[in-house]
């Protein structure tokens, strides 16, 4: 039974609005503590769902191949717990972000049913929370991270305070092209405010924003070209980079790199790289089990002294922790990575697939020139930082694609 629009709209809230009030939010919460991401998403993105229901009489079940990949996705990761380090937390985390993802699924089609008056009024918190969340990043950086201290009730700023920033600004980098659509806001006002938030990124900690935004800027300039070719061909490449990443990667670090020209962050990524790549090469079919980089064998070894030769990291300027760092700490600091070594060629067969079937989606929706930019930035930060399944991150993606799935059609 079809329910007009007039009927539907008086049943009950807009279905976008619980994710208008959380990306209002968001930005700022993820300052403070960027741990506070994923309880604001869960709650906004079942709100969401609830709210489609009550006012369309209907559950917005999440439809097309991309769910069905996303779900067969996290179904073997579930089955590799009968093989993984930990079993009870690779089952738990397969179901919890399993479930966290599809719940992202169907807030997205509650969220693209809504009215073009209530994504024009998403688009605007969400503008006003980024606003707000820049503001207060710069503030703490530019008062040494005194904000961020006076929260947590220091008297004095520990040097490592300074890191807590990085994830809020990636989550920021990853929504600020949702700027490009601020409804009523004439072309340049628009441009102004991206770059104006783009700057503030920039100057931040953190090298992965910096590159995130960048490649945002690449990919929607280049998707305002050629709106549906541009983000099918950056799916095609995500997904050629999944596939490639452990032999390509693999190849370059064994033939060596002068890492001791990097910064020191960047050239523990490359020793932590090159003990994944050969941990992959061991079991590359059915992989070591889901969260298995957290207890793989040898994780916590130092580095050899044949890699850190062999990355050019012997030499005096070379910092003293390096050598002596764990070899996998917690994660691969790349996504492609992490689903070879733990859930082995299906995994990464089902990456590949999404990140494809995304590429193909963007090119349908709306606004594709936006949606790309979301997507460029979501790849990089993926491929060069945090873990894959971190809830904090996953529920800033499943943010960002609620809010594309729902761009207005007009920014008038």
């Amino acid at each position: 039974m079809q329910i007009s629009p007039t009927l539907a709209a008086s049943r009950g809230g807009a279905p976008s609005l619980p994710l208008a009030v959380a990306l209002a939010i968001a930005p700022a919460a993820g300052v403070l503590q960027s741990k506070a991401l994923a309880p604001i998403a869960t709650l906004a993105l079942l709100l969401c769902v609830l709210a489609h229901r009550r006012r369309h009489g209907t559950w917005p079940w999440p439809r097309g191949a991309a769910a069905w990949v996303a779900l067969g996705l996290f179904g073997w990761a579930a089955l590799t717990a009968l093989w993984a380090p930990e079993p009870l937390r690779a089952l738990g985390t397969s179901l919890q972000i399993g479930g966290f993802v599809a719940l992202g699924a169907a807030a997205a089609c509650a969220v693209a049913a809504d009215t073009e008056t209530a994504k024009r009024r998403l688009v605007l918190a969400a503008s006003a929370g980024l606003a707000a969340g820049l503001a207060l990043a710069a503030a703490d950086a530019a008062t040494g991270n005194a904000v961020r201290a006076a929260v947590r009730g220091l008297r004095e700023v520990p040097p490592t305070l300074i890191f807590g920033l990085k994830p809020a600004a990636s989550a920021m980098a990853l929504w600020l092209p949702l700027l490009a659509t601020v409804p009523g806001l004439p072309r340049g006002l628009r441009a102004l405010a991206l770059a104006a938030g783009a700057l503030v990124l920039v100057l931040l900690p953190g090298e992965t924003p910096k590159i995130a935004v960048a490649a945002a800027g690449i990919a929607g300039g280049l998707a305002l070209l050629a709106p549906r070719w541009t983000p099918r061909l950056l799916g095609a490449g995500l997904a050629l980079s999944i596939l490639a990443m452990p032999v390509v990667l693999g190849a370059v670090l064994d033939r060596g790199l002068p890492a001791d020209r990097l910064a020191p962050s960047a050239a523990h990524r490359l020793l932590i790289w090159d003990f994944v790549t050969d941990r992959i090469a061991e079991r590359p079919v059915l992989g070591w089990g889901m969260e298995a980089s957290r207890t793989i064998p040898g994780h916590r070894d130092p580095p050899s002294a044949e890699a850190l030769a062999r990355l050019h990291l012997t030499g005096p300027d070379t910092p003293a922790w390096l050598p002596a760092a764990g070899l996998l700490p917690l994660h691969p600091h790349n996504g492609a990575l992490q689903l070879w070594l733990e859930l082995g060629l299906p995994g990464a067969l089902a990456g590949a697939a999404l990140a494809l079937l995304l590429g193909l989606a963007v090119a349908r929706l709306a606004r594709p020139a936006v949606a790309t930019a979301v997507l460029a930035a979501g790849a990089v930060t993926a491929m060069l930082s945090f873990g894959t399944w971190q809830e904090w991150w996953v529920g800033a993606e499943l943010m960002a694609l609620a809010a594309v799935a729902g761009l207005p059609e007009t920014t008038s």
